[in-house]
């Protein structure tokens, strides 16, 4: 059964940067689609950046050319680097795996990032 914890969500001022990591077990991220999503409590939960497993990369338009996604496979690892933050980023943000054939899918419980001064 695979897992995804996520980590590196914190408080941090408008303007900040902060670095997202996903560490995968049970599975091997290098075969999966591998995104982000995020959710505050007045809204669905939205997506936020993939890579797919020939690296082709896709974002949210509110988060182009601020947000970063990335794949280790010697880690098995993704990560997601923030930076430009504005106060509407506060979101919890979970990591997602989804096998591209089978449909196998696997979630974190995500962690929380707060942008405020």
């Amino acid at each position: 059964q695979g897992q995804l914890v996520e980590s590196g969500g914190g408080l941090v001022q408008p303007g900040g940067s902060l670095r997202l990591s996903c560490a995968a077990s049970g599975f091997t991220v290098d075969y999966y689609t591998m995104s982000w999503y995020r959710q505050t409590p007045h809204k669905e939960r939205e997506f936020v950046a993939s890579i797919l497993i020939h690296g082709v990369t896709n974002y949210a338009d509110s988060v182009k050319g601020r947000f970063t996604i990335s794949r280790d496979g010697v880690k098995n690892m993704i990560d997601l680097q923030m930076t430009d933050l504005k106060p509407e980023d506060t979101a919890v943000y979970s990591c997602k795996a989804v096998h591209p054939r089978t449909g196998t899918n696997y979630w974190g419980k995500g962690t929380l990032v707060a942008v405020s001064s």
